[in-house]
């Protein structure tokens, strides 16, 4: 116990937590974090992904944002993972004639196809329940977000997959919250001051595209929501699902520390996903 203890006060210490301006690897963006949110880099993102919360290693981040009052360690602590997409500019123009009911229902029976080649490899099936936030589109600031209600295999608790997606000159910021359903309040609460502390830097700003020059992604904003799938005659080609499972397995009496586990076997994608 004592032993736990001391990893924990060398882990936390460990951590180099940025706050204020923080700009991303690459270059391509900025965040704006105050003093009520800070940053860790990839290589701290990773460390708390895998040594502290347990999960398998995966590709790497762009780092991570936690609100300030929790140490990744803490039993309530959730976590925004970051990550760039550079599939060219994604155009809006179908964000008012989306019917999020009809892509829902889409989205769950490709989950009952995607389960079948999850099994085959081992991995838990995934119901996807519903929307928990559905799709909303800040046309103005060219930002999305929406939150989706999962179950893997026979869990009793639902899981959380919050998601906001920036757009920008020439690919899509992803920010994912790492939280469970209880936590879905919180998460509302605080999602706008995530969204707006994220903007791209000058010469990757969505309004910087330039369409005889810039390459245009295969996709719009159903395809984000849907998961980055090539849309054609209204039908859903193929459905990625690359969640996180998030719940806690306390290690120390009285919750001191926390564990966080990702789903199935391995964070990487089901076979047939992208």
């Amino acid at each position: 116990m004592e032993q736990m203890r001391q990893w924990q006060k060398q882990f936390e210490g460990s951590l180099d937590r940025k706050t204020g301006v923080v700009e991303l690897p690459g270059g391509m963006a900025s965040l704006d974090l105050g003093q009520e949110y800070y940053y860790l880099s990839p290589a701290d993102a990773r460390r708390v992904l895998t040594e502290a919360w347990g999960n398998p290693a995966a590709g790497e981040t762009l780092g991570m944002i936690f609100p300030a009052e929790y140490s990744p360690l803490d039993e309530e602590c959730w976590g925004v993972t970051i990550d760039y997409t550079e599939d060219g500019y994604v155009s809006d123009e179908d964000a008012n004639s989306i019917d999020y009911d009809q892509l829902l229902k889409d989205m769950q029976a490709g989950t009952v196809e995607e389960n079948k080649q999850r099994e085959q490899a081992g991995f838990e099936p995934i119901r996807l329940v519903g929307w928990a936030s559905p799709p909303r589109y800040d046309a103005a600031e060219h930002k999305l977000h929406w939150a989706k209600e999962l179950q893997f295999g026979e869990s009793e608790t639902n899981t959380l997959n919050y998601n906001i997606r920036a757009l920008g000159r020439k690919g899509v910021l992803e920010l994912n919250f790492v939280a469970d359903m209880s936590q879905l309040p919180e998460i509302e609460r605080r999602r706008g001051d995530v969204m707006s502390a994220v903007s791209f830097n000058p010469g990757y700003r969505y309004s910087e595209f330039d369409p005889s020059i810039d390459k245009i992604a295969a996709y719009g904003i159903g395809g984000l929501v849907a998961g980055k799938v090539l849309v054609k005659t209204g039908l859903l080609l193929k459905l990625a699902l690359i969640f996180k499972k998030f719940w806690i397995v306390l290690l120390l009496a009285g919750g001191a520390v926390a564990k966080k586990l990702f789903g199935g076997k391995s964070d990487s994608p089901a076979p047939g996903t992208t």
